[in-house]
């Protein structure tokens, strides 16, 4: 039977009939001037952000110069015209940054420009939207063309998979507005300005995006000018394809095609001569390991063999599974922490998949060894960059290195090569379970593991042997590892948890996050661009967390004297949108947990409950002052729960208040 947790469940449509919903209509933003055509030409070479609006009886486009309150907007009905010489104007004079525009935005604005007849817009609207069309896809079903500009999309060049609104609720924008009218419907004039109001909204959160991705757009800039390839609107993995490719191309004269997914494919993970284990228990797991055959889907995907999934592999106190997406150990509720006899010292492999490519001399099949050298190469010029702290570069190359690795599970990329990605994969578990069981039989208890690399409790009288093992494993594997050292850590389970590190210099606690406990939003992180990764959930819990560990704050001080909104709200995530009291809110809800408010938001469909939404006050716009209702006992009580869930007071005796 398969189960999920509430975040999980939010991610599913519930059947049932739709509520009936009052409309939420946001205020109008009073502080935009509509830019002149003097300043047009003035500031010709700078960024627009663009969007794009399409009903059956009303077409516009809207461009925001970013880092002013200044806004161009284009705006067709039935039986009129627009300036579409201006449009093109803009789009030849401008960098123009969109959010999913190659897709959606750019092939709109083009057809305006060649038919500007409002329902035939709205028809390719429909078509793109229905049928996932690419650009080329629409170009050749309504017979157009889009002349290049220079655009960037955003879409790609954000991790992970999100939409605009899921994005700007992450990074805090001031309103988070869904389209406030059925995309189908015949607009008043009336319901017209108010699309165009949402349109200048979305404008607001596209800009936010950008702003927030400078440092990788950067980087982005940095490799197209060194291959000369574009690469701004390419997501990481993306440029390592891209960037593979053209140097293949330029050392071979002939570009890179993908290979053909050969059905009923199976691959055996080829053990390295070099690998070995010193009890039975680890030699039958090789043996398992060796003698087991992973399909390859039609689609492409590799299949982990059942013989490989059932492995429970018990290493001292711990048991480890394998899987596709790495190494992993299964600790629960537990806390660790540094005494007199004993040091908590995590090791980490440097560059472990790269390392595991060019150590075995993987290369696909089709590409043939010039991808060994050329891929040999950016690892090189990056740890070179590196070590000359040449910043950008080195971390442009990084996201080449690593971007290589995913692509070649990817059956739409020119790396593809299922066999070498079950040949790292594997690789990379096995050599961590060697290393594993070299420790716990030298007397080092692992405490745990993830993808590359593991925490032990090292008795300070085996210091030496410690480090004596990890010399020894790096000499058969040929990797290199860094350690870290904590003064304590704290897990729920290996996916979440708290790692504390020893006070610096200048007394500054550095903690590690991972999970529910991971805290890119807090002042100072290096680790922002991670704020696109998941939704805030009343991080002042986390804050307060860190605190109480490495300082001993109580609770009720850090979460009582906190007066920032941020840090108390919650996002979710609603396929199909929600309401409270009937009000719809959108697909992606922000609220915090107010004094003298009951019930809870519910789905549109189904009428289900968002899960944790009790006693939640929406707040789609973010006030200006801090409110006066906050609900502090929610935060204090799911703060000593946090707590509880890492086995803090089982280590610390001390009492639960709720």
């Amino acid at each position: 039977m398969i189960t999920f947790n509430d975040d999980e469940l939010d991610d599913f449509q519930p059947k049932g009939v739709k509520v009936p919903l009052k409309p939420y209509v946001a205020p109008a933003p009073s502080d935009y001037q509509l830019i002149t055509d003097d300043e047009l030409r003035s500031n010709v070479g700078k960024v627009m952000v663009f969007d794009v609006e399409s009903y059956p009886n009303f077409w516009m486009v809207a461009f925001k110069l970013v880092g002013t309150n200044k806004v161009l907007i284009f705006t067709l009905r039935d039986g009129e015209r627009f300036d579409n010489f201006k449009l093109s104007w803009v789009l030849h004079n401008y960098t123009c940054v969109g959010f999913n525009c190659n897709k959606y935005d750019i092939p709109m604005i083009w057809l305006a420009y060649f038919r500007p007849l409002v329902k035939y817009l709205n028809q390719a609207s429909t078509s793109i939207i229905q049928s996932d069309m690419r650009c080329y896809q629409t170009e050749r079903e309504f017979k157009f063309q889009c002349y290049k500009t220079k655009v960037i999309d955003l879409i790609e060049v954000c991790p992970v998979t999100g939409s605009l609104k899921t994005y700007g609720a992450r990074l805090h924008s001031s309103r988070i507005q869904d389209l406030p009218f059925d995309p189908w419907i015949n607009l008043t004039l009336e319901q017209q300005n108010i699309v165009m109001n949402y349109c200048i909204n979305d404008l607001d959160v596209t800009e936010l995006i950008f702003v927030n991705l400078k440092e990788e757009l950067e980087l982005r800039d940095t490799l197209t000018k060194e291959y000369n390839v574009d690469l701004m609107s390419k997501s990481d993995a993306q440029i390592a394809e891209y960037v593979i490719a053209a140097e293949i191309e330029r050392l071979t004269g002939v570009a890179p095609r993908k290979p053909k997914i050969v059905k009923d494919q199976v691959d055996q993970y080829k053990v390295p001569g070099w690998m070995r284990f010193q009890t039975p228990q680890m030699q039958n797991v090789l043996e398992v390991v060796r003698n087991a055959y992973y399909g390859v889907m039609d689609n492409g995907k590799v299949l982990i063999p059942q013989e490989i999934k059932d492995l429970n592999i018990v290493i001292g106190n711990s048991t480890y599974r394998m899987g596709n997406g790495g190494l992993h150990s299964s600790e629960k509720k537990i806390t660790h922490k540094i005494d007199d006899e004993t040091l908590i010292l995590d090791r980490d492999v440097v560059s472990y998949y790269p390392y595991i490519v060019i150590n075995q001399g993987l290369m696909p099949e089709h590409l043939g060894k010039v991808f060994l050298q050329v891929y040999k190469s950016i690892v090189d010029r990056r740890i070179k960059a590196k070590k000359a702290k040449l910043k950008a570069i080195a971390q442009a190359l990084k996201i080449t290195v690593n971007g290589a690795f995913g692509k070649l599970g990817s059956p739409w990329s020119i790396l593809y090569a299922p066999d070498l990605m079950i040949q790292v994969t594997v690789s990379g578990q096995l050599c961590l379970l060697m290393l594993i069981e070299m420790m716990e039989l030298a007397g080092i208890e692992v405490i745990s593991a993830n993808t590359d690399g593991i925490v032990m409790r090292v008795p300070k009288q085996l210091h030496n042997v410690y480090f004596n093992v990890v010399a020894e494993w790096e000499r058969i594997t040929g990797f290199v590892t860094e350690e870290t050292t904590y003064t304590s850590v704290h897990s729920r389970d290996v996916n979440a948890y708290l790692a504390v590190k020893p006070q610096d210099k200048n007394g500054v606690i550095e903690v590690k996050g991972k999970n529910i406990f991971f805290n890119p939003w807090d002042a100072g992180s290096d680790y922002s661009i991670f704020r696109f990764h998941k939704n805030p959930m009343a991080t002042v819990c986390i804050t307060a967390c860190e605190l109480k560990i490495t300082r001993g704050v109580p609770i009720e001080q850090t979460i009582q004297e906190c007066k920032d909104i941020r840090k108390f709200i919650l996002v979710k995530n609603v396929r199909g949108g929600a309401h409270k009291d009937n009000f719809y809110l959108g697909k992606v809800v922000r609220f915090y947990y107010a004094i003298g408010v009951y019930g809870n938001i519910n789905y549109v469909i189904g009428n289900r409950k968002v899960s944790e939404s009790d006693g939640g006050k929406p707040c789609m716009d973010l006030p200006k002052t801090f409110p006066n209702d906050i609900n502090y006992n929610v935060y204090i009580e799911r703060a000593y729960q946090m707590l509880s869930d890492m086995g803090y007071f089982q280590r610390f005796k001390e009492k639960l208040l709720f």
